[in-house]
């Protein structure tokens, strides 16, 4: 291969970990920017970081909160991903298709957003029902 034909492939890729890091947080701002959803995970996440902090919850209580809290980010992030790409493809015309993968992708979110619920009452309820208890029954 010679030097132009190493250029070419080349085309596209990060020249250094910098320019990596930098389209990696455009990709991040965007997402907030963009996607309403987005903004509301990240805002309800912080209820439970909330009551994480009141109720002094154990270390493996944070763990599994703030990686369920992360999981919903994550499938959020893949939604849009999916979303982005199929609205490419069908370059936002009607498809079935299109609209099966969409629902499926905004579907993950949605089972994620439930996992983390039955997570976090798993966690909560029986801290709500001592405080209940407390304040209640002396």
């Amino acid at each position: 291969m010679d030097s132009k034909e190493t250029s070419k492939s080349k085309v596209g890729k990060n020249s250094n970990f910098l320019s990596s890091l930098r389209h990696a947080l455009d990709g991040i701002v965007t997402i907030f920017k963009e996607e309403r959803n987005m903004r509301y995970h990240v805002l309800f996440g912080l209820l439970p970081l909330g009551l994480a902090v009141f109720f002094r919850v154990s270390g493996v209580e944070w763990i599994l909160l703030i990686f369920c809290i992360f999981f919903v980010i994550l499938m959020e992030f893949l939604n849009t991903i999916f979303e982005t790409i199929v609205d490419l493809i069908v370059d936002k015309n009607y498809h079935i298709l299109a609209k099966r993968a969409k629902d499926i992708a905004a579907g993950s979110v949605l089972v994620t957003a439930i996992f983390t619920v039955i997570v976090a009452s798993i966690i909560f309820l029986p801290k709500f029902w001592k405080l209940y208890q407390e304040m209640f029954n002396g």
